[in-house]
């Protein structure tokens, strides 16, 4: 099933074509219309003329989050602002938020490209969406509202939080698809038990979750306790929102990444350098068809891989492994570089423990120390100290070689870890590096 089956199948020629002469209109665009970018070309000796292959993309510069932090808030847009008929923003946690605007055209495009999400995932016209994303300078709540419209399906703008009325709208709507994030789905589903709502009664069948790295242990989870298919959504508010690229229902097996309107990379995050199909690295993104504000190999700080193979549901457009976390988020404790999703894996599979855990990193006498918090389940949670003990012992040994990094496993009581309804703060670093 597809939405815009002419381009969702171009032969890799016909789409590598596609992607240069919309590449090169691209960087004429921002040479001439946005003063960073024709700075930024000129320090490197490089005009868009010059581009003449996919392959030449990779003389031009990067374009970092820090540089639209410093062009806050408009200094990017390539139109006027009499074009600009929407703006979004990022939360902001870690300085000035960074600003994206759209024109008409841009809506046009980021609708489509959602609707072509939500085909992928398998949804249709008679399906109803809970679209538990954000509202608001948030780009997730809107970015699938506009999608379940341009495809036709109904659409309940219900937004995050409020999870008792979360449930009670699943079952007296009869919602058949979820779009939330990971970590909220997994709190409905405990919200849900406590209420003594049965999901296995309910007529969700597919669940869209992304906007956070999750693992494939954790899918798991979610599945059995949601009573539906999860699938990864990819996107970011700076390249476009969500719906920059799609796990299909039939594969289950990386996420179609949209190349007819954006050119994705693999890199090397500290080096720079180009990587190869199926080395994993930071997923740089060129975005070849937006108006508003464009952007030429932005730094995702993501990290993936990218596979060029067919796909079993008939997309030609590559397709990016699910996201193992970001090349800034990556903990580096005693030179062993770690991410939290690589953790969770491990406590997913443990029995007895709940999809509910906490990272806390310190320095002792100069020596990094990394405690992990986690939960269990009440019935362990109330057993021996010794079983409570040995419990710890095997989570301390698990992480120990499967990552080659020493911790203090703490296990808690459950619903002592605090709740997220939006991306889950899984971190909590105090050695002021």
């Amino acid at each position: 099933m597809f939405f815009n089956e002419e381009f969702e199948t171009l032969p890799r020629p016909a789409l590598e074509a596609l992607q240069l002469k919309r590449l090169q209109a691209v960087l004429e665009r921002v040479y001439d219309n946005v003063p960073f970018y024709k700075a930024s070309f000129d320090k490197a000796a490089i005009r868009p003329g010059d581009v003449r292959s996919l392959d030449d993309l990779q003389r031009l510069p990067f374009t970092t989050k820090q540089d639209m932090r410093d062009s806050y808030p408009y200094a990017l847009f390539a139109a006027p602002m009499e074009e600009i008929v929407r703006i979004h923003a990022s939360s902001g946690t870690t300085g000035k938020p960074t600003v994206v605007g759209y024109t008409r055209k841009d809506i046009e495009t980021w609708s489509e490209l959602m609707a072509r999400t939500l085909v992928t995932a398998s949804v249709h016209t008679g399906d109803i969406i809970q679209n538990a994303y954000g509202y608001g300078l948030f780009t997730g709540g809107l970015g699938v509202h506009n999608g379940a419209e341009r495809l036709g399906a109904s659409v309940i703008p219900i937004s995050g939080g409020n999870t008792k009325r979360q449930i009670m709208i699943m079952q007296d709507f009869g919602s058949t698809v979820l779009t939330c994030t990971p970590s909220y789905s997994l709190f409905m589903a405990e919200e849900a038990k406590v209420e003594g709502v049965d999901f296995k009664k309910l007529k969700l069948r597919v669940g869209i979750f992304g906007a956070e790295p999750w693992s494939e242990a954790m899918r798991g989870e979610i599945e059995e306790k949601l009573n539906l298919v999860a699938l990864d959504i990819y996107g970011l508010s700076e390249i476009m929102g969500p719906g920059v690229a799609q796990e299909c229902f039939e594969g289950k097996c990386g996420l179609h990444i949209w190349e007819d309107h954006f050119i994705p990379e693999i890199i090397n995050p500290v080096t720079g350098q180009r990587l190869g199909e199926g080395e994993k690295g930071e997923l740089v993104v060129t975005t070849i068809t937006k108006q508003g504000i464009p952007l030429i190999r932005y730094r995702t700080r993501d990290i993936t891989s990218i596979t060029y193979e067919p796909c079993i549901c008939g997309r030609t457009h590559a397709r990016i492994a699910r996201m193992s976390g970001r090349s800034d988020d990556m903990l580096i404790i005693r030179g062993v570089n770690v991410f939290p999703s690589q953790i969770e894996s491990i406590l997913v599979g443990i029995e007895g423990v709940e999809p509910h855990y906490l990272l806390i990193v310190d320095r002792r006498d100069n020596l990094d120390t990394l405690e992990v918090q986690v939960e269990v389940d009440e019935q362990i949670f109330s057993d021996e100290v010794k079983v409570l003990q040995k419990l710890s012992r095997r989570i301390e040994k698990e992480i120990k070689d499967m990552l080659g990094v020493t911790c203090t496993a703490k296990l808690v009581e459950p619903k002592t870890i605090q709740r997220s309804e939006g991306k889950a703060k899984r971190v909590i670093d105090n050695r002021k590096l």
